[in-house]
């Protein structure tokens, strides 16, 4: 396949959490055309399994949504953030639970038709309190569901958070 190539690009907006640019990208049949093109920093999702066989997942509200959702532990890294060090951060921001055990198990685009953010899920066992403030506009509430239930909701649509489905379709094969 021929490559798509900007020719120019411009920031239409800045807001806190993104931005919005404008890309007059050459087609691969020479034509121009423009894109509107979400600049946003990467993300993680933690999975953390608690001693129990539960996982920790978050209630919070969702603007986008216009409601509350259930959903795993995730939040933006910080610029030039190792992604398991964002990973151990959000998990215990979210959950108040830091992990011995934590590995990436996928990555994913959450948007790829109009943005950039790049998402790493992590699985998080051998959790031990250890909080961290949560973000000042984050009102969080913790909510544990074993492993065959939370699978359950999933699969009968009892979940309705795009990156918790990924996590939860990415953890399948590591979890006994």
């Amino acid at each position: 396949m021929s490559k798509f190539e900007i020719i120019d690009r411009s920031v239409e907006f800045k807001g806190k959490a993104f931005e919005v640019h404008r890309l007059n990208l050459r087609l691969p049949d020479g034509r121009s055309h423009l894109f509107e093109l979400v600049q946003h920093r990467d993300s993680v999702s933690i999975m953390p399994i608690d001693a129990e066989r539960n996982l920790l997942f978050v209630s919070q509200h969702r603007v986008g949504a216009g409601r509350d959702l259930l959903e795993l532990p995730a939040g933006v890294l910080e610029a030039g953030e190792d992604p398991q060090l964002g990973a151990e951060r959000e998990v215990r921001e979210e959950t108040g639970m830091a992990a011995r055990k934590i590995r990436q198990i996928g990555q994913a685009y959450l948007a790829p038709g109009y943005a950039t953010e790049l998402m790493f899920f992590f699985l998080a066992e051998d959790l031990y309190p250890a909080p961290l403030a949560q973000d000042a506009d984050e009102f969080i509430e913790l909510v544990k569901i074993p492993i065959a239930e939370a699978y359950r909701m999933a699969h009968d649509g009892e979940i309705h958070d795009s990156k918790t489905l990924a996590a939860l379709l990415l953890a399948e094969k590591y979890i006994e």
